[in-house]
């Protein structure tokens, strides 16, 4: 009897035991599928963040694509500004040195009344018809034939003075116009521009509250390193063989600084967690020109999240130069460049907040510490 009792107490034990397994199991289980849940709600607001902020990078990409046309046609209208100022300064000059011929010529043609009137005793018809003394008529008419000829050709330098003076006047006027057009152009162009940076403004506002965390940072730096990458090995996929480009190396310590501008030395620096910086920054005035390091062909030109408006130049033997965060792009794929040729101005593209270049410098699609290349000015 006590054997029994003993198996019955053992098997409500028994009993207990696993009504206490199974209540933890279903716990655990509830647990689980509230952290799959949680986990499922999180990557689904994960997700829609990425949207949200893919959907500002396109965003910003427009508006920097935008202002990068309207750059272009600020900076083409300074230089006619520039042309057209030289132009009308030397029509200026011109008027100057008319002005004073005329002034000489008008004192010659004064002598020449002045010696006509002196002379007025002798009349020519008078002289035709009294030929008292030939001798003496003879070197009168002589005397009249040659101031004839000095009084015609006083009158006709002096008639080509006058014209030349009426069109240079007329050309200075129309030079009037048409720099009053092209400050008229150049004023609505920086109207504009300036609406379109405070467009941007807004959007940039918007992604830094979408990227905060330095996790987001990092992974937001990650992938645009990744793009850049990219972008490079496309370059080098589609660039043929270049006999005619020599590389950068014989121009090692001699390169052309790309921009002017404060040099930031950023190579192999950390930039946030394990991204390193694989450039560096030049940080100067926004729509000052960006100039190639040397001869080369563009292989890419155009907008890269994370980096903005991009341009990538060939150099031959696998060398590569990288110029971003442009506030516009003056040169397309294909074009060939030469060493300090103008192909980009400065800007903050990409997000930036202040005017830089971002600057690389690649042999074979590996970036190499660009301030040993440079020129030490």
């Amino acid at each position: 009897m006590s054997g029994i009792k003993q198996w019955i107490g053992a098997w409500v034990l028994f009993c207990s035991s696993m009504c206490a397994c199974l209540t933890s199991l279903h716990a655990q289980e509830a647990d689980l599928e509230k952290i799959q849940s949680a986990l499922k709600s999180t990557k689904a607001q994960l997700l829609q963040k990425e949207q949200r902020r893919s959907a500002i990078y396109s965003e910003l990409k427009v508006q920097e694509e935008n202002i990068a046309d309207t750059a272009k046609a600020l900076n083409s209208t300074r230089i006619q500004l520039i042309q057209n100022k030289v132009v009308r300064d030397d029509l200026t000059s011109q008027k100057i040195i008319l002005d004073q011929n005329v002034t000489k010529q008008q004192a010659v043609m004064a002598k020449h009344i002045k010696a006509s009137y002196v002379a007025g005793n002798y009349d020519y018809a008078k002289m035709l018809f009294n030929q008292e003394d030939a001798a003496k008529f003879e070197r009168v008419l002589t005397y009249y034939q040659f101031l004839y000829k000095q009084r015609k050709q006083t009158i006709d330098q002096f008639r080509t003075y006058i014209s030349e003076l009426t069109q240079i006047e007329q050309e200075l006027f129309a030079k009037e116009l048409e720099l009053n057009d092209l400050l008229d152009t150049q004023q609505a162009q920086q109207l504009v521009l300036n609406t379109q940076r405070s467009k941007r403004e807004l959007s940039i506002k918007q992604l830094e509250q979408q990227i905060q965390s330095d996790t987001a940072k990092i992974e937001q730096l990650e992938a645009d390193e990744l793009r850049i990458a990219e972008a490079i090995e496309q370059g080098r996929r589609e660039s043929a063989e270049q006999q005619s480009l020599a590389g950068l190396l014989p121009y090692k310590g001699a390169l052309l600084h790309p921009a002017k501008g404060r040099l930031r030395r950023l190579f192999g620096r950390v930039r946030q967690g394990q991204v390193r910086w694989k450039g560096i920054l030049f940080q100067g005035e926004e729509g000052s020109e960006i100039k190639a390091i040397q001869t080369g062909r563009v292989l890419f030109s155009e907008w890269l999240r994370g980096f903005g408006l991009v341009m990538i130049i060939d150099h031959g033997k696998g060398y590569m130069s990288v110029y971003g965060y442009n506030q516009a792009l003056l040169k397309q794929p294909g074009d060939t460049v030469r060493r300090g040729e103008t192909v980009a101005l400065m800007g903050q593209s990409g997000g930036q907040t202040r005017p830089y270049l971002y600057f690389e410098i690649r042999r074979k699609g590996i970036p190499v510490n660009p301030t040993a290349w440079l020129s030490q000015r």
